[in-house]
């Protein structure tokens, strides 16, 4: 709840910061106005950590350069055709935006670029009233022409300007509605929400980059679930991840199966928990998170309906896995994650036949080898997959879990098992066998590698003598 007594102490030492004490000096001292603007005076009232600081003036880029030369270390003017130039002050990076007024063809989403006369009309031109809110400098005198503290005392998403205007000049915004109610835990009005719905097909015109820019941007936040259900209830993710709605399931009377839309969203949210639990200080992990949420969708392709009323997904993990990077690379996410999330989809059942019976050694090294570099990833995903309500289950799988967790560990310890190879590398095949380089020694190396992921270390002795036996054997 917002306390403005205490909002205004806030505001209060944001102004008197160094950076905003330096920059609020040097341009009243060139003739110009300053301001912070947008979400850290939002955030400096809610009482939320206050990251990047924003700035907005009436002095056109060169002027802006101009002043903030001599008290900045740094100073780079990429965004200089929108009005910004970015600076070093008082170790803190900061951009300041010239004021704007902005007006947009409908059609690529760029706006021309118009700069503004004054400061409540660079403000009314924004996404939303809690982001419309400007705090003057050196003065500390707060401007809200949207009405962004009430709306903020509500806990209420809205948009300065009849929302289907806002976002018609940029659809865009309608993901950042998710964003914001997801990130700050507001409620988006119904009006919004209308023209959003009503508007949906206009995201066509953003660029895949730009809208995987802010689902990712939802997906580093504490609690997605809020802005993804916006999503998928507007009807917008089906324009960017349809396989999301798609997992919607209809349920009829005699075939039945969880639901399996809301199991995935408590499994992501299930993931946060454990992975703030197990790394408390890391970045949120978004490749995580993408598996989670994209892990079952699978299931609509693969379900079966059985006689008696069974339901069945069989191949659902490997169909997911296959669905998951098709979808990932059309949103232009970086081969890395792309790898990442789709081959955690696609383990992401492999445990479950470990809880119904105890593996081997060959089996559990063969799961730290599968997963990879991604084990953590792993362990922290199937276990978020445990949704069940029946406790003596959930029980039962977490039991098995601790269990397999335990022996890796051990073995990891006995055997170095993050490092899995063979005992002998490609060159030393080829001298025990004496053959070149070629399809023969990739075969013998897996020969190999089956034989350590079997039997764990043998010593390079009996590595060669099970070579040259295997190699006999082949003729």
């Amino acid at each position: 709840m917002l306390n403005m007594a205490e909002g205004v102490v806030r505001l209060g030492a944001l102004a008197a910061s160094p950076v905003v004490a330096t920059l609020a000096d040097a341009f009243a001292r060139a003739g110009h106005d300053l301001a912070i603007v947008g979400g850290p005076v939002r955030d400096a009232l809610l009482g939320r950590e206050t990251n990047d600081l924003d700035f907005t003036t009436d002095a056109l880029p060169d002027a802006i350069l101009r002043i903030v030369k001599p008290v900045s270390t740094a100073q780079w003017d990429i965004g200089r055709a929108f009005g910004t130039i970015g600076a070093k002050v008082a170790g803190e990076q900061v951009e300041i935006t010239t004021y704007r007024a902005d007006s947009y063809d409908g059609v690529t989403r760029k706006p021309t670029v118009e700069f503004g006369d004054t400061l409540e009309g660079d403000l009314v031109r924004r996404d939303f009233t809690v982001n419309s809110m400007a705090l003057r400098v050196p003065s500390s005198t707060l401007l809200d022409p949207t009405g962004g503290i009430e709306d903020l005392v509500a806990q209420r998403l809205r948009t300065p300007a009849d929302p289907a205007v806002s976002f018609g000049d940029d659809p865009l915004r309608m993901l950042r509605a998710a964003r914001f109610a997801a990130q700050l835990g507001f409620d988006v009005d119904a009006s919004t929400i209308a023209a959003m719905a009503a508007l949906r097909a206009t995201l066509s015109i953003v660029s895949p980059e730009r809208i995987q820019g802010e689902l990712v941007r939802l997906l580093q936040t504490d609690d997605p679930v809020r802005g993804i259900r916006l999503l998928v209830e507007t009807g917008l993710m089906e324009e960017f991840l349809p396989e999301i709605p798609a997992l919607r399931l209809e349920v009829d009377e005699h075939h039945h199966h969880k639901d399996v839309y809301e199991h995935s969203l408590t499994v992501l949210r299930q993931a946060i928990e454990l992975e703030q639990a197990r790394n408390p200080d890391a970045s949120p992990d978004v490749a995580l998170r993408l598996a989670a949420l994209l892990h079952d969708i699978g299931k609509p392709a693969t379900r079966k309906l059985e006689r008696g009323g069974g339901v069945t997904f069989y191949h659902h993990d490997t169909k997911g896995a296959r669905l998951a990077r098709k979808r990932l690379q059309q949103l232009r996410f970086d081969s890395d994650t792309i790898t990442v999330v789709s081959r955690l989809i696609e383990l992401h059942l492999r445990f479950f036949g470990y809880a119904e019976g105890a593996w081997t050694d060959s089996a559990v090294r063969r799961y730290v080898r599968d997963a990879g570099a991604g084990l953590e990833r792993l362990h922290i995903l199937t276990r978020a997959d445990v949704t069940t309500r029946n406790a003596k289950k959930a029980g039962r799988l977490a039991r098995a879990y601790d269990d397999i967790e335990r022996r890796i560990a051990e073995l990891s310890a006995q055997e170095e098992l993050e490092a899995m190879r063979p005992e002998l590398d490609g060159n030393r095949i080829q001298e025990v066998l004496g053959i070149p380089p070629g399809r023969d020694v990739g075969e013998a190396y897996r020969f190999l590698l089956d034989l350590r992921l079997d039997e764990g270390m043998i010593g390079e002795d009996e590595a060669e003598r099970r070579l040259r036996a295997w190699w006999g054997a082949r003729g």
